[in-house]
């Protein structure tokens, strides 16, 4: 993951560590509720596409996975593509 940019860092539920605030802020910056909210948004979208096979599964999950990643990207998302397609 670090080299597509993300910082990933992890919580221990068997430690009962649910949120974690790193820096004393009173923010809790590392949780599961991101990835939790993901999957909800995927199982919410993929409920009207009944019966995908597992063949098609990948299409599927590539498309939903594109346009999330276009709606937090924004601007920045078409920069990257313009500047892959361009070099």
């Amino acid at each position: 993951l670090p080299e597509w940019g993300y910082n990933h860092k992890t919580v221990c539920h068997s430690a009962r560590e649910y949120a974690r605030d790193e820096d004393g802020d009173g923010f809790h910056e590392v949780h599961v509720n991101t990835i939790e909210g993901f999957w909800s948004l995927l199982r919410s979208w993929l409920r009207p596409h009944r019966g995908i096979s597992q063949e098609s599964l990948p299409l599927y999950l590539g498309f939903f996975e594109f346009v999330h990643n276009a709606k937090n990207r924004g601007k920045g998302l078409l920069e990257s593509l313009l500047g892959l397609l361009l070099s």
